[in-house]
């Protein structure tokens, strides 16, 4: 297992100025932070999420408090993943944790499965850009393919440039996303009526027990809350670590409980729950009230915009992973290469080789399902290394110390085990890919650490 020193070691290459050749700048500030985890979360989950909820529970007051108790759930997240992110303030998300707390087989395994399921999030969410082009653009139907491949690599050519160009890319996307759903929030509360009551109906799904009907709506708002944690992938580069990156997380936390909250309000003004219910586009049936023959248009141009700066998040933060793990030794030293502008170049070309490949192959939506099992592990990893390092590194600074543990970090690990356990219940193939990869994670693990040993020895 690793020690406080040798986790803590890498940040003496990072670049307080901003002028050093080959490393991180820390030049982030808040502004970032919030704005990475609008872009990280917010996609096209809101789309088809409200008529899942619909599904399950037929009131408004459940309707919208499921949505409030998944918020609140990431919060106690946000608790916990602020203090182990100000604690090891290094860049590279979960494989940070993973391998301080657990040791270097757990971080590989959390880092590369990480890695490739930013990639098949980049992959799958190029491809709707690609779709959606194609039914506004006449030129561009039928060439979904080319036009996801282009997308992605056009925003990996922007990072390119440094963290600057990258960051400030993320705050305009981030920025005109969020405006762009207030503004439908506010189009629905002038240009139509109250939708009528709904008709009286079992305050569950028929069918289900109250509490799995509530447990199966909570799933699928906690997944659409996914990306709340975006910040943690950029400790290095982040000012002050113990300042902005709790006060990026819990507000950005925060204002997408507010986002959500305000969209779903707009939907139930415009559209009853029965007409919600089992919609995969909800939004886009309210698009259409609102704005009559032209709101599929306006709901594919915010989807757009949407995407785009969700794939800015995702290239961002698939590049520190293989970056980190080059700094502790775990992948080819050349992976830790940064461009004067801050960007680790040698993780933007795998990351968005990858994308581009499960874009042509067509198999990111494998790894997309394996991927949701991976992001509640991850939880499940964060929370019980969390547990760990207080136990094990009690007298360790903590500039962020998480409110109410062990309660919140203890309810926030009971309830990715238990959300763990239901993925695995209801997507049964699925899960045993995961498994699989786990399983074939150790002996990649081995064949990586003899390769690069002999490397060092040729090396040297």
């Amino acid at each position: 297992m690793s020690t406080p020193d040798a986790t803590t070691a890498p940040q003496q290459t990072v670049s307080i100025t901003g002028k050093s050749r080959g490393s991180l700048l820390r030049i982030l500030g808040v502004g970032f932070g919030l704005a990475v985890t609008i872009g990280n979360t917010i996609g096209a989950g809101i789309l088809r999420t409200p008529g899942d909820v619909g599904s399950y529970v037929h009131t408004r007051v459940l309707f919208l408090g499921v949505w409030v108790v998944g918020g609140l759930y990431a919060l106690l997240g946000a608790f916990s993943l602020s203090e182990l992110s100000v604690m090891s303030p290094r860049s590279g998300g979960y494989y940070v944790f993973a391998r301080r707390a657990l040791g270097e087989f757990a971080g590989f395994t959390v880092g590369w499965t990480d890695f490739l399921a930013q990639c098949g999030s980049t992959a799958a969410v190029a491809i709707v850009i690609g779709e959606y082009a194609g039914n506004l653009v006449p030129a561009l139907a039928g060439h979904i393919v080319f036009s996801a491949v282009a997308v992605t690599i056009a925003v990996a050519f922007l990072q390119w440039h440094g963290i600057r160009t990258g960051s400030l890319t993320q705050n305009i996307t981030s920025l005109l996303k969020t405006a762009a759903f207030l503004a439908l929030v506010v189009a629905a509360f002038a240009f139509t009526h109250i939708s009528p009551a709904a008709p009286a109906v079992a305050p569950l799904a028929v069918g289900l027990s109250p509490w799995l009907a509530m447990l199966l709506a909570l799933q699928a708002v906690i997944y659409t809350y996914d990306g709340w944690y975006g910040v943690i992938y950029f400790g290095e580069e982040v000012r002050n670590p113990a300042h902005d990156i709790p006060r990026s997380m819990i507000y950005g936390v925060l204002s997408l409980i507010t986002i959500y909250l305000l969209v779903n309000v707009a939907l139930l003004h415009v559209l009853t729950i029965p007409q919600i219910a089992g919609q995969t586009m909800a939004l886009g049936t309210a698009a259409s009230v609102i704005f009559g023959s032209h709101g599929q248009t306006v709901l594919q141009i915010l989807m757009i915009v949407s995407l785009v700066s969700a794939i800015n998040a995702y290239h961002l933060m698939a590049s520190r992973i293989p970056f980190a793990m080059s700094k502790d030794g775990l992948l080819s030293r050349h992976a830790s290469h940064v461009n004067r502008g801050g960007t680790p170049t040698v993780g933007l070309v795998l990351g968005t080789v990858v994308a581009v490949v499960f874009i042509l192959s067509g198999k990111f939506e494998i790894v997309l399902a394996v991927s949701a099992f991976y992001f509640v592990a991850d939880y499940a990893m964060a929370y019980t290394a969390m547990f760990v390092l207080r136990w094990r590194e009690p007298d360790v600074p903590r500039p962020f110390r998480a409110w109410g543990y062990p309660w919140t970090t203890g309810v926030a690990w009971l309830g990715s085990v238990a959300f763990l356990a239901a993925a695995v219940k209801e997507d049964t193939r699925n899960s045993e890919y995961a498994l699989l990869s786990l399983a074939v994670s150790y002996p990649l693990y081995r064949l990586t650490r003899v390769v690069l040993r002999r490397q060092n020895q040729g090396g040297a």
